[in-house]
């Protein structure tokens, strides 16, 4: 049953599982940011109500249509259904990585330099992934498009899923890990899920190509 639904199962599993907190999160926020029941630890985001709704928005739809665009039996049994859930997948990655960069130039920083830094390096790293995808799937190169939706899903889902470290200790403490320590821990956690899908696209490409496009 596994087998025949995705291409490796085990893939797809793991993506949902991973970025189930913070899809899970950012849902909630597209609730409270417009009824301002929001945590007092994003309070310094609403200076840029917007750019942050939008962000939250596309960051749950992106992570949503991410594992559903890497089941095989969505792209083979359901073609059209595929392609549509890839166009919401770059279309929220756009508005996610442009947001972000919104983001960056509104609010006022709230940790080192270190995170903005990276924020700014991987949102556009982002699109350019995205750019790549799309080029790939224009042209017929269907290994070199799941190459690139890969690693757009690990760039733009990277941060979310520090929260698998994060989030234990918040709900131990009641705030979230702050200092240079932490944000270093941050991005290395981030640049280690890029190393993972580089892993994942090493594994699956020579599988991969004998699937017809």
């Amino acid at each position: 049953m596994f087998r025949s639904f995705s291409r490796p199962a085990p893939l797809v599993l793991a993506l949902a599982f991973c970025t189930f907190i913070p899809v899970l999160m950012a849902m909630v926020e597209t609730v409270q940011i417009p009824t301002g029941t929001y945590a007092e630890d994003s309070a310094h985001l609403a200076v840029a109500p917007l750019s942050w709704f939008l962000h939250v928005l596309a960051g749950a739809a992106f992570g949503i249509a991410g594992p559903m665009n890497f089941a095989l039996a969505l792209r083979r049994r359901f073609g059209r259904l595929h392609r549509a859930t890839g166009r919401i997948f770059v279309g929220a990655g756009v508005v996610l990585g442009l947001t972000a960069f919104s983001l960056l130039l509104s609010v006022e920083p709230q940790r080192t330099p270190v995170i903005d830094v990276a924020r700014g390096v991987f949102g556009l790293a982002l699109l350019v992934a995205l750019a790549m995808a799309v080029n790939a799937i224009r042209a017929r190169d269907i290994p070199r498009h799941r190459a690139w939706v890969i690693r757009a899903y690990a760039i733009g889902m990277g941060s979310g899923t520090v929260a698998l470290v994060f989030f234990p200790i918040y709900v131990l403490t009641g705030a979230p890990p702050i200092g240079l320590a932490s944000d270093v821990i941050f991005v290395t956690w981030w640049a280690l899920n890029i190393g993972f899908a580089e892993w994942v696209i090493h594994r699956i490409t020579p599988s991969i190509r004998r699937f017809p496009a």
